[in-house]
């Protein structure tokens, strides 16, 4: 017997599987077979890499649906619930729809098993079929080319950045990753790539299938004009923005790779349009700022080094008005040394937090503290979860305070749940 709801339905697709992970297209695309899965939208982006995704297709949602076309948005994971992994015309699909999604996956796999991802991606892929959309924006779970989102044909993929992340499944350099990532490329379509220097493999694979690399500062460029205003420029074309209200410093640069991909994909784009949906595009969990009692209380998603890199690079240009604090928990396959190492300079105080409840790669605060010994963290307070952290830490600041939690998306989301209880 089927379960009756979401949260059921969740919980049956968390034991469903032997791996949570389980890289591979041949089980996923067997079932999308069966289904009669076709193209989810008229036109298809699929955004990969190491940082930035997330914000990548919120801007490229933002700006198409600032055109009044009809996108539809997957992405993972999610902050405070499921549904915010599938949202359609701007809206999160609710329940209801969820577990109808959920069933007809369901009835078409047989004895075909399937990860709680790959279930989630092709449900996704079937409410967006349904959903008459002009543009459907896909975000790579992990890697790329045996990412379930890879079954899909895209017109226009998005590669952000290549980074060390994920070395158990993706290799252990740049080269390695990049190759991963690029295999949601395409022959002769568009290949975004948001970094600079990319590594030699995405270019190499790139041209092995005949897809056309679009590269950051190459064949499209972007500058500062001044605090309140940037360009974004390629030949023939020109566009003056208002700085986004996603505010890390690498958002500019998320938002100048999300403008070629719409410029790629041919898709008909208002001139108001590209400015309204950068001022507009907005994704939890990145910078989230809130105060308490003149405490200043910023959540984040960043958990890898990269990531806390372009976090120190926001508090150096965003210098708190008193002390930083810093509320840590990461899952276990992370450099969490690396990351603490990035932002050593910036937080003058840790309080490290268990995830014990985070599934397979969850750990408790003790193995996270012993994978810090030697860091600036070394000797950091310890609590047994987020929740519990963050309290601590606002008992000990004061008002003009900074208090910073971050480490993964569970760390963001049980940050997120505590605040709301507490009325922040």
């Amino acid at each position: 017997m089927n379960p009756r709801t979401l949260d059921d339905w969740l919980a049956r697709l968390e034991r469903q599987h032997p791996r949570a992970i389980d890289l591979g297209l041949e089980r996923v695309r067997e079932v999308a077979r069966r289904m009669r899965l076709g193209k989810p939208a008229r036109c298809v982006v699929t955004v990969g890499g190491t940082n930035g995704k997330g914000s990548t297709v919120a801007f490229i949602e933002a700006i198409a649906r600032a055109s009044v076309l009809r996108v539809g948005a997957y992405t993972s994971p999610h902050l405070l619930a499921y549904n915010e992994r599938v949202r359609i015309d701007g809206g999160d699909v609710g329940d209801d729809e969820l577990v109808e999604a959920f069933e007809a996956v369901e009835q078409a796999r047989g004895e075909t098993s399937l990860t709680y991802f790959e279930h989630g991606t092709l449900a996704a892929l079937w409410l967006f079929e349904r959903a008459n959309l002009d543009l459907a924006v896909l975000e790579v779970g992990l890697g790329g080319r045996l990412d379930a989102v890879n079954i899909v044909d895209a017109d226009v993929a998005v590669v952000t950045t290549v980074d060390i992340d994920h070395t158990d499944w993706l290799g252990h350099d740049r080269e390695a990753i990049g190759f991963e990532k690029a295999g949601i490329a395409r022959p002769w379509k568009p290949l975004v790539l948001g970094e600079d220097d990319p590594p030699a493999s995405v270019l190499r694979h790139a041209y092995a299938i005949g897809a056309s690399a679009i590269r950051a500062n190459c064949d499209f460029l972007f500058e500062t004009i001044d605090g309140a205003h940037w360009r974004w420029r390629e030949p023939g074309f020109e566009l003056a923005l208002p700085m986004p209200r996603l505010s890390a410093p690498a958002q500019v640069r998320n938002a100048a790779a999300a403008i070629a991909a719409l410029r790629a994909s041919g898709l008909a784009i208002a001139d108001e349009a590209w400015a309204r949906g950068v001022a507009e595009a907005n994704v939890p969990g990145r910078l989230q700022s809130f105060e308490r009692d003149g405490i200043e209380i910023v959540v984040d998603v960043a958990h890898n080094p990269q990531a806390a890199g372009e976090l120190a690079a926001w508090l150096a240009k965003e210098p708190a008005r008193g002390r930083v604090f810093a509320v840590f928990a990461a899952l276990a396959d992370k450099d969490v040394a690396g990351i603490v190492a990035k932002l050593a300079a910036r937080v003058d105080r840790w309080w490290l937090a268990g995830l014990e409840d985070a599934g397979p790669r969850g750990q408790g605060v003790a193995a996270l503290a012993a994978n810090l010994a030697g860091t600036a963290a070394a000797h950091a307070s310890r609590a047994g979860d987020v929740a519990a952290a963050l309290a601590d830490a606002l008992s000990q600041a004061r008002p003009g305070d900074r208090l910073l939690v971050f480490g993964s998306f569970h760390t963001a989301g049980l940050a997120l749940h505590a605040l709301d209880a507490r009325g922040s």
